[in-house]
């Protein structure tokens, strides 16, 4: 939808910045849709202005390349919560294992994932709002599940309180502030992984988006969230 002009088709990557959105749920995504390749950087980020949320969508065949950095580099310069979106996880070849942990080296302990690949790299498995599930390809649930609970609450003495004394399950309307605010303070940046070829992860990386929108108990309209 975004690549729609003759010339992006026939590079087969973004030449201008593009505006799309989606309703989900609750809420109305805005989406901005920006070039990605490394001679368009000039146009890229100005756009982050314009933005709550930076997406930055790693290529699981390429990695981490230079442009990935510097857009991680610019969000985090304008306190923007970060996400990671590691796309293409079904293509050949590919080590997810390693490109995970070269994310956790490069851009710090607060990355973690919110869904794992699994069967192969066929599907994607939920880790934040699932306590455990079916085994993934690296990285059991249970752990990465405690991993996120453990980051997300440090910010909250009243769940930690909860979740160390009584041993409870943390909800995820309990967990919905407290996310909110650990994405605006760096102090998680989700990595989520999709793929485009076959929608695998899509409907989990929109759970995600949708931690983000006011939680409806508190009355509040829905906002924009835009990446």
């Amino acid at each position: 939808m975004c690549d729609f002009d003759p010339q992006e088709k026939s590079l087969q990557h973004s030449l201008e910045s593009t505006v799309a959105s989606i309703d989900y749920h609750r809420g109305h995504i805005n989406l901005i849709d920006i070039p990605g390749y490394p001679d368009f950087i000039g146009r890229t980020l100005p756009v982050l202005a314009a933005v709550e949320t930076c997406t930055v969508v790693i290529n699981a065949q390429t990695g981490i390349e230079m442009v990935t950095s510097k857009m991680m580099e610019a969000a985090k310069d304008r306190a923007l919560d970060r996400i990671i979106i590691i796309n293409k996880i079904d293509a050949e070849q590919v080590d997810l294992k390693k490109l995970f942990d070269q994310i956790k080296e490069t851009f710090g302990k607060e990355c973690l994932p919110l869904n794992l690949p699994a069967n192969n790299n066929a599907e994607v498995i939920d880790c934040f709002f699932q306590a455990s599930g079916k085994e993934t390809d690296f990285l059991l649930v249970e752990e990465a599940h405690t991993n996120i609970i453990d980051q997300v609450i440090e910010l909250d003495e009243n769940l930690m309180g909860i979740y160390l004394e009584q041993g409870d399950e943390i909800t995820p309307e309990q967990l919905h502030e407290p996310f909110e605010q650990a994405l605006r303070e760096g102090h998680l940046t989700p990595v989520c992984f999709v793929s485009s070829h076959t929608g695998a992860g899509i409907g989990e990386l929109l759970e995600v988006f949708a931690q983000l929108m006011p939680n409806p108990k508190e009355g509040n309209p829905p906002q924009f969230v835009k990446g």
